[in-house]
């Protein structure tokens, strides 16, 4: 297909922001998208009121380790800082502290300022910054916290479980798409699976397709689509996580870019389309759609064990979780471990016991011969 590696395909955008851009990159490459904006065209609404009263609040108190979430949000808070007159104080206390980023885009929005890190986790994910703070002594410690658009009410509350005192800093609130309509019509051609892939570049939006999904009673084959046929794309493991609850597998790139997410679809769309080929435990495993031959012979599959190989073939070879497969597994499956044994015997028994191979304390891989 040359420089249109996506002709054929119908893609689902969600995104706001950047929008045109992200239509862009896919129509160039052939794609035919199907728009529907899953929140605000200015999503992240600042209460000034409210924020100024918390930053005055803050300013000149002792605060020991600050927890910065979004780059974005730190941008706004210190913009609107600077327009109050604010900004030099604010600065100068959040600078005392021992700071702790969420990710790279919080961390260069400190850096523009004067601020650095202490810490920051490699995963990008808010989760791993808790860990890093359960492991420590939080008696008496003053935990400031920037939200991300969403309330982080319960991650304050386990904080302060731990002995610490925590105050959260809203800057913004994510606010849904004032036209809600478009949403509808894309949850209907995931039921339908009249598209190929979905993008999600903001976990909110996952929050705001299931939504409308569980509103309009498609949950359940919206669900089973993007488990079978439907990729759900993610810009990076942050969005890909607000998936996990709902048993969706999705994929996102290496780096969490929006150039990157659209070249990650270039190669993950015509690949399932052609079919996926491997040679595993001396026989031959062909993939196409929802059929699964091996040595050319039809495998009938359940949706449990099916959903396993779906999450085995993300990356053939490479060790999958049994946490990532119990989150792959179809909705109304049992949420335990012991489900995820039972699936894998299945597919054992289906595929052969030597295709899928037990890695100890780590989980499952398929048996796929590596080229030298």
């Amino acid at each position: 297909m040359g420089d249109q590696p996506l002709a054929g395909f119908r893609v689902g955008v969600t995104a706001a922001r950047r929008a045109e851009e992200q239509i862009a990159l896919l129509e160039r490459r052939g794609a035919e998208v199907v728009h529907a904006p899953a929140l605000s065209v200015d999503p992240n609404r600042i209460d000034e009121d409210d924020l100024r009263a918390a930053t005055e609040a803050l300013i000149g108190q002792p605060v020991d380790i600050f927890l910065a979430t979004t780059g974005i949000g730190m941008k706004s808070w210190f913009a609107a800082a600077e327009r109050w007159g604010l900004l030099d104080p604010l600065l100068e206390t959040l600078g005392r502290a021992e700071i702790l980023a969420r990710g790279p885009k919080s961390v260069g929005a400190l850096r523009s300022h004067g601020l650095r890190e202490l810490w920051a986790p490699e995963s990008e994910e808010f989760e791993d910054v808790l860990s890093h703070l359960r492991g420590r002594n939080l008696t008496g410690r003053r935990i400031v916290v920037q939200e991300h658009g969403q309330s982080l009410s319960m991650a304050a509350h386990a904080l302060r479980r731990l002995g610490a005192e925590v105050t959260t800093v809203t800057v913004y609130r994510v606010v849904a798409a004032d036209d809600v309509e478009p949403m509808f019509r894309l949850v209907e051609e995931v039921a339908a699976r009249r598209v190929q892939a979905v993008t999600f570049t903001a976990a909110p939006a996952v929050a705001a397709l299931m939504e409308a999904a569980v509103s309009t009673g498609r949950r359940d084959d919206v669900i089973t689509a993007f488990q079978a046929d439907v990729v759900a794309s993610c810009v990076g493991p942050v969005t890909a996580a607000a998936f996990e609850r709902w048993g969706v597998p999705s994929i996102w790139p290496e780096r969490s870019r929006l150039a990157a997410m659209v070249k990650q679809l270039e190669v993950e769309l015509p690949s399932r389309a052609a079919g996926t080929t491997l040679e595993v435990a001396g026989h031959t495993l062909l993939l196409h759609g929802d059929d699964v031959l091996l040595d050319g012979v039809e495998v009938r599959l359940s949706p449990a064990p099916y959903a396993v190989l779906q999450a085995l073939l993300v990356n053939p070879g490479n060790v999958v979780s049994r946490r990532d497969l119990l989150a792959a597994l179809p909705s109304g499956t049992a949420g335990s471990e012991h489900a995820v044994e039972m699936a894998v015997a299945r597919l054992r028994a289906a595929l052969g016991t030597r295709c899928i191979q037990t890695v100890v304390k780590r989980g499952y891989r398929l048996a796929v011969t590596v080229e030298p």
